[in-house]
């Protein structure tokens, strides 16, 4: 589980989904579009991605198509379900301890 995560660190990677998401599959041209790096860094960072299992890589001809796999991203969710249900129940407890002290002065 630590491969997602160490891949989901690197915001450039973090971008490179969030593109994957809403276009689809992408070639390496399609995904470094407008991207401040080269195209080999950016075949890094998708290499990277796929041995996390967050992307899947086919050849069409000579050319790499990379998309989005988003099951490991669904067990990092469940994973972290009970967390975030934590956190909220203690932010929400926060929030009232605040309201009831601003309430006081």
């Amino acid at each position: 589980m630590s491969a997602p995560f160490h891949a989901l660190s690197d915001s450039t990677r973090r971008e490179i989904l969030e593109r994957l998401r809403r276009s689809g599959p992408l070639s390496v041209s399609e995904v470094a579009e407008d991207l401040p790096m080269t195209r080999q860094a950016v075949t890094k960072h998708l290499d990277a991605l796929a041995v996390a299992g967050l992307v899947r890589i086919r050849r069409v001809g000579r050319e790499r198509i990379h998309e989005l796999d988003p099951e490991p991203l669904r067990e990092l969710h469940l994973w972290l379900a009970p967390y975030e249900a934590e956190w909220d129940r203690r932010l929400d407890r926060l929030k009232k301890h605040l309201d009831t002290d601003e309430e006081e002065r």
